[in-house]
């Protein structure tokens, strides 16, 4: 499946992405799915809650450097939200600090299999590559192309 969005919204993760470096950043994409693309319609910048979630974790994977979460409550507000705006979440987005764009293990294992999964690496300070992800029926991580909505159909 492929992935429109407008420029904006890149400027909009990378945006985030800076100001939270070192740490990892995380949002919600609110859009649509039509014929073999999800449209991207609203990027929604969130709180990095994995300190609060990661109670039991090992101290090492408790640090917001190197995971993320997104607060339940506000993941529920935010279905609710699309929900009552004719969207679905479509996907997460958030970045790597100092790493590859590329899904890790953890990554996987806590994906969900309907969404995409933007990721940006972020090198000292500057939003650099940006990649996107969905699974597949093995629950492996596939990448998906990205669209500019205002180049295609």
């Amino acid at each position: 499946m492929n992935l429109k969005l407008h420029p904006e919204h890149l400027q909009i993760i990378n945006n985030h992405a800076e100001s939270t470096y070192p740490e990892e950043c995380c949002g919600i994409m609110l859009g649509y799915v039509a014929e073999d693309r999800k449209i991207l319609i609203t990027v929604i910048p969130t709180e990095n809650a994995w300190n609060q979630e990661a109670v039991n974790f090992t101290v090492e994977a408790q640090s917001t450097k190197r995971r993320y979460a997104i607060a339940p409550t506000f993941m529920l507000q935010m279905q609710r939200e699309a929900r009552n705006s004719n969207l679905n979440i479509i996907g997460i987005y958030h970045s790597h600090p100092d790493h590859p764009a590329i899904p890790s293990e953890c990554d996987r294992l806590y994906a969900w299999p309907e969404y995409s999964y933007v990721i940006v690496s972020v090198k000292n300070g500057k939003a650099d590559e940006l990649n996107s992800f969905c699974l597949d029926d093995d629950h492996q991580f596939q990448a998906e192309t990205i669209e500019d909505i205002n180049l295609t159909n």
